[in-house]
C-alpha cells in the first residue's frame, strides 16, 4: 500500500518535471502587475495597460508596445 510519503514524493517529482518542461518551452513566470487605483500600469513605461491587452492576457504587466520591445530583445515573459 502506498503511503502518504510515497505519494508526496511522486507529486514533487511530477511538479519538478512540469516546471522543467515549462522552462524549456520558454514559458517564464509573468512579472508582477502594478495596479494603481484599480488600473494596471505598464512596468516599463508607467502608462496604463490597454483594456484589449488585459482582455487577451489578464495577467499582463506590460502594454502592447513595451511587450513587443521586450520580446524583440529576446526576453520572453
Amino acid at each position: 500500500m502506498t503511503d502518504i510519503y510515497d505519494r508526496a514524493q511522486a507529486r514533487e517529482l511530477q511538479n519538478q518535471q512540469e516546471a522543467e518542461a515549462r522552462y524549456r518551452a520558454g514559458l517564464r513566470p509573468e512579472p508582477e502587475q502594478q495596479v494603481v487605483a484599480g488600473v494596471v500600469i505598464c512596468i516599463d513605461c508607467d502608462e496604463p495597460v490597454q483594456p484589449a491587452r488585459l482582455k487577451a492576457k489578464p495577467n499582463a504587466a506590460r502594454c502592447i508596445s513595451c511587450q513587443q520591445i521586450h520580446e524583440r530583445r529576446g526576453r520572453h515573459g
